[in-house]
């Protein structure tokens, strides 16, 4: 498959060190509006061209897959160029600002026959199985709530802190706990309460949101950008608990009975750095001929798109992109 990046930033460094490991990848191409940047950044990974404009990549008829790592407020401009180009395509999370936008996305993917996907690698991992696999067991029993954070400290963060950037803790940090909470209890969302403490510029610092579903079940969430959490999820049942070690790369999950203490404990297989599940899964599916990922089909994209717009709604957090 040859892979291609557009926008060679921090995020695609790591992702080009995953495809360096996957002898299923060919590095083919790298494109930046900074042609001595992609040049640096194809020399660097070994890529096989860099391009200084993001078009002139996409009219290479060898490219296939483009992985998109933009600031959120690019995603849809240049995922839909992608596509127009006839290329597949994986986006970096937050798939894009809002559901409209993933909603006319999807349409073209489809109406195109293209791979569309998201790059959100906790739905991808091997954990998210294991993690599956001890809920069904029954191991903790009837699960009934869960809670979950992540936080960092990134107010240094230029795309963080702009609105114009789509910035935020909420689509860069909040969504893997939404993510976690959905990945664990698959039902409809009944309710949805939030709180969020906004910086001078109007986007959010820190959040807390609490999702009550159909059955009654409650995820209570948080995410942070002035702050280090422990990253923890934590998933309870009537038998005892699942403790997930770092939500956003799971190392550990352990196991607790009702007297809290450990009765399990289980670490992920190893990894190059977890980038490539995601990879690996659109291949697979380009090779299936399928438009989307089985772990993140495009019915979750508009799910956590549509959750992540109304929790913005209710604080009044919009951006100039929209």
């Amino acid at each position: 498959m040859k892979f291609a990046i557009l926008a060679p930033g921090g995020i695609a460094h790591k992702m080009a060190q995953a495809v360096a490991g996957l002898p299923q990848v060919e590095r083919y191409a790298v494109a930046s509006r900074d042609y001595g940047r992609a040049k640096e950044f194809a020399d660097r990974w070994k890529f096989e061209k860099a391009y200084g404009s993001y078009e002139e990549m996409l009219n290479d008829p060898q490219v296939e897959l483009v992985y998109v790592a933009t600031p959120h407020s690019h995603h849809y401009e240049y995922a839909k160029m992608c596509l127009e180009h006839g290329k597949h395509v994986l986006v970096e999370k937050a798939f894009t600002v809002n559901a409209i936008q993933a909603e006319e996305l999807i349409k073209l993917s489809h109406e195109k026959g293209l791979l569309l996907a998201e790059a959100i690698w906790t739905r991808y991992m091997p954990s998210r199985k294991m993690i599956d696999d001890l809920i069904a067991s029954g191991v903790i029993g009837e699960v009934t709530s869960l809670t979950a954070n992540l936080g960092y400290v990134l107010p240094h963060k230029e795309r963080m802190q702009s609105p114009a950037l789509a910035g935020g803790a909420l689509l860069d940090l909040g969504v893997y706990p939404i993510n976690f909470a959905l990945m664990v209890f698959h039902e409809e969302v009944k309710e949805v309460m939030s709180a969020a403490v906004m910086s001078p510029k109007g986007v959010d610092w820190s959040n807390s949101i609490t999702l009550t579903f159909e059955s009654g079940k409650m995820a209570v969430l948080h995410s942070n950008m002035l702050a280090l959490t422990d990253r923890q999820g934590v998933i309870h049942g009537d038998k005892g608990y699942i403790e997930v070690q770092n939500i956003n790369n799971c190392e550990e999950i352990r196991v607790f009975d009702l007297d809290r203490y450990m009765t399990a404990w289980y670490v992920v297989p190893e990894q190059i750095n977890g980038y490539e599940y995601e990879v690996l899964s659109c291949i697979k599916a380009i090779e299936e001929g399928k438009v989307e990922c089985e772990e993140m089909p495009h019915s979750e994209i508009l799910r956590v798109m549509r959750l992540m717009d109304g929790i913005r709604a209710d604080w009044g957090m919009k951006f100039p992109c929209e």
